[in-house]
């Protein structure tokens, strides 16, 4: 830990691993005493959505299997939950009402969860949509899925803000070239 601000030393999400020689492997986001900024870890990626290695291809199937199994249980649990409607007899109004809540509900979930993977959701807006994304967690899980199979989730969105940081952090440190106090005054 750095005792200035008490961030880890290392970079978020990457790990110094050692090959068959017994030689220390640096991530190839981290260079070795890179000051610059890190990229954020993905959830299932780590930060290896920077440079598509360790393995990126297979996690990004294996996530999307992973949603697509998800969702086929979603949808078989709303599938028991429409049955149990049916066995109680509650009528044909109550049995619509429902269906069209968890079709709604789904639908907002997923267009909700898809832009989030663009841009920064409002976290206000965030806490007033919980208990609708939570209705409709199939149109969430869907949308997981199928931004697996284009991207990582939320890569865009990441790639975007660390190069974005990259070239900031490039444009300051170019200006603070030299030892300022050696500069001559103009007079």
């Amino acid at each position: 830990m750095s005792d200035e601000n008490g961030t880890p030393d290392t970079p978020a999400g990457s790990r110094d691993t050692q090959d068959a020689h017994g030689t220390q492997a640096t991530p190839a986001d981290r260079p070795t005493g890179s000051t610059g900024p890190r990229p954020e870890p993905l959830r299932f990626f780590g930060t290896t959505w920077v440079e598509h290695d360790q393995g990126y291809t297979a996690r990004r199937l294996a996530v999307a299997a992973g949603a697509l199994a998800a969702t086929v249980g979603s949808c078989l649990v709303l599938r028991f939950a429409y049955e149990g409607l049916a066995i109680a007899e509650t009528g044909s109004f109550v049995t619509l009402l429902v269906v069209v809540m968890f079709t709604i509900c789904s639908a907002l979930a997923f267009r909700t969860t898809w832009d989030s993977f663009s841009k920064r959701p409002d976290p206000d807006r965030q806490a007033s949509l919980r208990g609708l994304l939570a209705i409709g967690f199939a149109g969430s899980l869907a949308a997981y899925f199928f931004r697996a199979l284009i991207e990582a989730p939320g890569e865009k969105l990441h790639r975007e803000e660390y190069e974005t940081a990259l070239k900031q952090h490039e444009k300051r440190a170019s200006r603070r070239t030299g030892n300022p106090s050696k500069k001559r005054r103009r007079d």
